[in-house]
Order: structure tokens, then C-alpha cells, then sequence
């Protein structure tokens, strides 16, 4: 059975959907912990109420990015996961944090990557015209937002979208795409191999 510990910074809806699938699902894993940089994520009440451990590592409590990086590596470690899942975690990694966790650490981005890193996602998409825009799983490397693409999901973009309602559609896709990645991950089906993602082809099929 693998374990992940799944980080945070708000409501964590990417979170609650991989919870939620993992108990329907019966995945064999352990969702060992969930850890925000707030206090105030309300995930982390969601995560309670489900028998989740959680922890709470403040940046604010840290005067430099690598102190930080350094305390939520060790708070990280002590549940010992296979997998490192950020679920709308919005801090900036350093590069040896990114690099202890290479080919175990998971993000979702809301667009079609390598189209619009960064934030104001949605904002981007609409300001340059684009028909499509998304949402992407990738592995986390030190490059932001530029990680081996593990899945991606497309939806339309309507004239009359605004940036909300844009935003919540493409929501719901990242709702299913990143539990089924994170599924493919334990239950040994996805790897990264030398920069590139390796999916069996019977997880694609399902």
C-alpha cells in the first residue's frame, strides 16, 4: 500500500476529490496526512472529519523560502510518503525541495500547459482568445509549472465566459483528472523515467 501526504493552502476542493476517490475507489493507499501553510485552510476541517492527520507548517513563521522549505520537508518526512500531492498548494518550492521529491510529487495547474504558467490562468486565456483552455497534472520540477505532463482536460472557451465561470468549469475537470493521475501513481501504473511520463497503457483504457 503506497501513502501520500497531500499539501494545501485553502478549501482544498482538489483534495476533498481525491479523498472522496480514493475511499469510493477503495485505492490501495494510505492518505497519511494533509498539511497546509494556513491555518485557516478549511480543507484541513474537511480532512479532520474524514480521520486525515493534518499539520499546519506557517511560511509566515519563516523568514526565508528555504527555512520554510526546510521545516515542511521534516514535518513531510515524518509520514513518510511515497507521494507528495499539492492540491492548490500556493508556494513557490525551492529547488532542493523540488529535488528531493523528484519523480514523487505531483501538481495540478489550471491551463493547458505549457500555455499560460503562473496565475491569472484564466484571466490569460480569456484576455488572448484562446477556443480551449484546461487544466494539467504534472510531475513538479524546479521549473515552475513546467513539469512532464502526466494528464491534461480541455473545455471550451464561450464568448460569454467570464473568468468565474470559466474558472469553475475548468474546476470541475481538474476534480477528475487529478484523482485518476494520482490513482494511476499507487497503484504502480505511472512512473517517471529520465524526464519522461510512463503510463501503462491498461490505466488509459479505464
Amino acid at each position: 500500500m503506497r501513502s501520500i501526504v497531500i499539501l494545501i493552502s485553502g478549501r482544498g476542493s482538489n483534495m476533498e476529490a481525491i479523498v472522496r476517490a480514493a475511499q469510493a475507489e477503495n485505492w490501495p493507499v494510505s492518505i497519511a496526512a494533509v498539511i497546509s501553510n494556513r491555518a485557516d485552510s478549511a480543507g484541513l476541517d474537511f480532512a479532520r472529519q474524514h480521520g486525515i492527520a493534518t499539520a499546519v507548517v506557517a511560511n509566515k513563521d519563516y523568514p526565508t523560502r528555504e527555512l520554510f522549505d526546510t521545516a515542511l520537508r521534516a514535518v513531510i518526512e515524518g509520514f513518510t510518503p511515497d507521494l507528495v500531492v499539492l492540491a492548490g498548494f500556493m508556494r513557490i518550492l525551492t529547488t532542493p525541495f523540488v529535488e528531493h521529491y523528484a519523480g514523487r510529487m505531483l501538481n495540478i495547474h489550471p491551463s493547458l500547459l505549457p500555455s499560460f504558467p503562473g496565475l491569472a490562468t484564466h484571466r490569460q486565456a480569456l484576455a488572448v482568445g484562446v477556443k480551449l483552455h484546461g487544466a494539467t497534472v504534472h510531475f513538479v520540477t524546479p521549473d515552475l509549472d513546467h513539469g512532464p505532463i502526466v494528464i491534461q482536460a480541455a473545455v471550451p472557451v464561450l464568448s460569454t465566459d467570464s473568468e468565474e465561470v470559466l474558472a469553475e468549469r475548468v474546476l470541475q475537470q481538474e476534480h477528475l483528472i487529478y484523482p485518476r493521475a494520482v490513482r494511476w501513481f499507487v497503484e504502480g501504473k505511472l512512473r517517471l523515467d529520465h524526464g519522461r511520463v510512463h503510463i501503462d497503457p491498461s490505466a488509459e483504457q479505464a
